[in-house]
C-alpha cells in the first residue's frame, strides 16, 4: 500500500462527520436491503439466475452489442461506437454542437446567475446531465466545458458534490460524505439563498434552480442501467424524475453506456430490476423506471456504446468484473468502505467492485486499492449477482490485471513488504520451518507485550497507526489438536443445542417451501387490487376508489381550488370538467398544478403504475405538474413488473412509476418531491 494511500486513509479516519455519515449509510442501506430481499421468497434462485444472465451475455458479448445496435437503430436511434474516452467526448462534441440550441427559437432570458456559474444563453450550449458513472469515469464534464458548453448535473448528489467541484463519494449516493449544514452553507454561497439546514427546503432550493436548466437545456445526457438486445431499447433507473427529464425535455438525448451493460430480453430485465432496487436503495423498484425505444417527436436520441479498456478486461481473469449492475450493494457492506468512504481510493469507482475494476480499466496506480481489503467475503454476500468479489481483489494483488505493467510491477508493495513476503512464502511451503518460526514468534510477541493478548505493530509497517497483532500461540495447531482434551472440548462445543453458525449479512435465512407456493398462487382480482392499493400507499402514494373518474378528479381540484390541468385525450369528460369551470390544456405546461393522465395498467406486488408517450404528451404531464393524477382501472392492474414489461415493446418511451419523486442525497435523509411531482394519486375505478 503506498504512501499517499494511507495517508489519504488517515484523514478518511479522522474526520469525524465522515466517520458518522458513513456509518449511517451503512446501517441504512444494509437494513433496507434485507426488508426488501424478505419480499422475494426466491431471491436467491433469482441471483444465481441473475449470474448465468451476465455470464452469458459477457461471453457472447460482441454478438449480443451486434443484435442490440441493430434493433436500435432500427428504432431510429443513432448509435455510435467508442473505443476510449477520447473518442467518445468527440463524439458528443460533434452532437452537442449541432444542436438546434433552443435560444435561437425560444424567447429565453438573455443573463443567469446559478449560483457562481453566470453564462450568456444564446452564446453555449446547455447540457442537462443525470446521473451517469461513464461521464464521471471519461471525465465528460471537463471536457464539454473546455470547449465553451455549460454542464450541469441534475440529480441532487451530483449537483451538490459539483457546486463543490468534487467526485461524487458512492456510486448511489454522491454526496453520502456531507451533512445538512454543508449543504446548507454551500447553497448559501454558490446560490445566495439564506442559509438554512432544513433538508426538505434545501431539496426545494434545487429543485426550483433546476427546473429552468431542465426546460431550456439544448443537451440531455443520462446514463443507461441496462441495454435490451431483443429490442434494442435502454432501461435508465432513478428516483429523483431528472433521469426523464434530461431524456424527454431536450432536442437531443444522448445515452451514454458501457458496452457490458446489456440484458438479452425482457424477462432477464425483469429478474435484474427485481434485485437492482433492492439491493440499491432498499426499494422493491425505483420510482422512475423508464424503457425508452425511439426518439420522441423533434428529438434526436443517440446511444454512444463505451469500450475504454472493457475488451481488455473481458479477455482477463478480472472478466468477471463486467458483471456488475452498479447498485453500490458491495460499498454499503465493506467494512473498509464503511471507515473510509469513497474519496480515500481517489477512483472514480470505489470499494471492493471498484477496486477490481479501477485496476483494470485505468492501471497500475490503482492496484494498492484491492490492498485495503479484510477480504471478509461480505462483498459477495451482498452482490445481487453473486459476483466473487474476494477471488477478483486477490487476482488483483498477484498482478493479474490486463494492463500490461502491472505484470512485471510490485503490485503497489513496499520493497521492505515484498522481500517480507517472499521469505513468508519460501516458510510457509516448509512445515518444520513454519512450526520453528511460529516459536520464535511467540516468544517474540510475548516480550513485546506481556500482560496483553496484544502487540502494537511498528509504524513503519502501515498498520502500527490502527491495527494491533494478535499474539502467537504457545503451541502449534498441532500441537494442541493432538490432545485428547482438546478434541473432546471441540466435539462437545459443536454438539451443543444452543450453538448456532453466524450467518452473513447477504445469507437471509431461506422461507418455507409452504410460503414459497403461496407467493406463486393466483390472484383474484380483488386480492390484486388490494395489494396495488397497500403497495402504492407504502411508497406515499394515494388512491381514490370510484365509479366515476371525471367526478372524482372534479371533487379534488375543487378541493384545491384548481381549475386548470394538463389532460392526457379520451382519459375523463371533458364536458363535465368544462361545466366545473376547470379548463383543460392537452399540451405541455410547466405552469400547471396538475397533469392527468390514463395508466395503462398497474404492477399489484410494487404498487406501480405504467405510462406511455402518446396523444396529449402524457409523459410530460406526469412529469412536470406538482400532482400527477392517473387514472386505472381495476382490471388492469397486473401482478408483477415481469408480466407488464411486454406493454412497453410497442411503445417510443414509457416509465413505470412507484410513487412521487423522492430523494435520500442530504443525510439519507428522505423527502419526497424533488424534480418530478410531489403527489402521485391513482383513481381506481371498476
Amino acid at each position: 500500500m503506498n504512501t499517499e494511500f494511507r495517508t489519504r486513509i488517515r484523514a478518511a479516519l479522522a474526520k469525524e462527520t465522515l466517520q458518522i455519515a458513513l456509518d449511517a449509510n451503512a446501517e441504512r442501506r444494509v437494513k433496507g436491503r434485507i426488508n426488501a430481499l424478505a419480499s422475494l421468497p426466491d431471491w436467491k434462485e433469482r441471483r444465481q439466475q441473475a449470474h448465468a444472465i451476465r455470464a452469458e451475455v459477457i461471453e457472447h458479448l460482441e454478438e449480443y452489442l451486434e443484435k442490440f445496435t441493430s434493433n436500435a437503430q432500427n428504432n431510429g436511434v443513432t448509435v455510435h461506437r467508442a473505443k476510449d474516452a477520447s473518442e467518445a467526448i468527440t463524439i458528443i462534441l460533434e452532437i452537442s454542437k449541432d444542436s438546434p440550441l433552443r435560444a435561437q427559437s425560444t424567447q429565453r432570458i438573455q443573463e443567469e446567475s446559478l449560483g457562481d456559474l453566470r453564462v450568456l444563453r444564446g452564446k453555449k450550449v446547455l447540457v442537462a446531465k443525470s446521473k451517469s458513472m461513464v461521464s464521471e469515469e471519461i471525465n465528460l464534464n471537463h471536457a464539454l466545458e473546455a470547449e465553451g458548453m455549460r454542464v450541469v448535473e441534475t440529480d441532487l448528489g451530483e449537483y451538490i458534490v459539483q457546486l463543490r467541484n468534487e467526485r461524487p463519494a458512492h456510486i448511489i449516493t454522491p454526496a453520502i460524505h456531507l451533512r445538512r449544514h454543508d449543504v446548507g452553507q454551500l447553497f448559501h454561497e454558490k446560490l445566495g439563498v439564506p442559509y438554512t439546514e432544513d433538508i426538505p427546503e434545501l431539496t426545494t432550493i434545487a429543485r426550483k434552480v433546476l427546473r429552468d436548466v431542465f426546460l431550456t437545456a439544448d443537451v440531455g445526457i443520462s446514463g443507461v442501467n441496462f441495454g435490451v438486445a431483443d429490442t434494442g431499447g435502454i432501461c435508465i433507473v432513478t428516483n429523483e424524475g431528472n433521469g426523464r427529464m434530461v431524456t424527454t425535455l431536450p432536442p437531443i438525448h444522448i445515452a451514454l453506456m458501457g458496452m457490458e451493460r446489456l440484458v438479452r430480453n425482457f424477462d432477464d430485465l425483469a429478474i435484474m430490476l427485481s434485485l437492482l432496487a433492492r439491493s440499491a436503495t432498499g426499494q422493491k423498484l425505483s420510482v422512475y423506471t423508464q424503457l425508452i425505444h425511439k426518439p420522441l417527436d423533434n428529438q434526436q436520441r443517440h446511444i454512444i456504446i463505451l469500450d475504454n479498456g472493457r475488451t481488455k478486461l473481458r479477455d482477463s481473469p478480472l472478466k468477471e468484473s463486467l458483471s456488475c449492475i452498479r447498485c453500490g450493494a458491495c460499498l454499503n457492506a465493506c467494512p473498509v468502505f464503511r471507515e473510509l468512504g469513497g474519496h480515500a481510493y481517489n477512483s472514480i469507482y470505489s470499494g471492493p467492485i471498484g477496486s477490481v475494476i479501477s485496476a483494470g480499466l485505468f492501471g497500475s496506480e490503482f492496484v494498492p486499492l484491492a490492498q485495503a481489503s479484510s477480504l471478509c467475503g461480505a462483498c459477495k454476500d451482498a452482490c445481487p449477482v453473486d459476483i466473487d468479489l474476494p477471488k477478483l481483489l486477490m487476482r488483483v494483488r498477484a498482478g493479474q490485471s490486463p494492463i500490461s505493467n502491472l505484470q512485471s510491477s510490485s503490485n503497489g508493495l513496499s520493497p521492505l513488504s515484498t522481500f517480507f513476503l517472499k521469505i513468508y512464502s519460501r516458510v510457509a511451503t516448509h512445515p518444520e520451518l513454519f512450526t520453528l518460526t511460529q516459536k520464535f514468534a511467540w516468544l517474540g510477541t510475548y516480550l513485546a507485550s506481556p500482560f496483553s493478548d496484544y502487540v502494537h505493530l511498528p509504524a513503519f509497517t502501515g498498520w502500527g497507526y490502527s491495527k494491533d497483532l494478535p499474539k502467537f500461540a504457545g503451541k502449534t495447531f498441532r500441537e494442541r489438536y493432538g490432545s485428547r482434551q482438546v478434541r473432546e472440548e471441540t466435539t462437545s462445543y459443536f454438539k451443543h443445542e444452543h450453538v448456532t453458525l453466524s450467518v452473513s449479512e447477504g445469507s437471509l435465512p431461506r422461507k418455507s417451501e409452504t410460503l414459497r407456493s403461496q407467493q406463486t398462487l393466483p390472484q383474484s382480482d380483488m386480492e390484486r387490487t388490494n395489494q396495488f392499493i397497500q403497495e402504492l400507499t407504502a411508497v406515499h402514494g394515494h388512491v381514490h376508489h370510484t365509479e366515476d373518474p371525471t367526478q372524482a378528479i372534479v371533487d379534488f381540484l375543487q378541493s384545491r381550488n384548481i381549475n386548470q390541468i394538463h389532460l392526457e385525450p379520451n382519459v375523463l369528460d371533458e364536458a363535465i370538467l368544462s361545466k366545473a369551470g376547470i379548463t383543460v390544456s392537452h399540451e405541455p405546461d410547466p405552469a400547471l398544478r396538475v397533469g392527468v393522465t390514463k395508466a395503462l395498467c398497474g404492477l399489484a406486488d410494487t404498487g406501480s403504475i405504467l405510462e406511455a408517450d402518446g396523444d396529449g404528451s402524457p409523459l410530460q404531464a406526469s412529469l412536470l405538474s406538482e400532482i400527477h393524477i392517473a387514472v386505472l382501472h381495476e382490471s388492469d392492474i397486473l401482478p408483477s413488473l415481469e408480466n407488464a414489461l411486454h406493454l412497453t415493446g410497442a411503445t417510443r418511451s414509457a416509465v413505470f412509476i412507484t410513487g412521487p419523486s423522492r430523494t435520500g442525497d442530504i443525510e439519507m435523509s428522505h423527502t419526497i418531491g424533488v424534480h418530478g411531482p410531489k403527489e402521485l394519486i391513482v383513481v381506481l375505478w371498476a
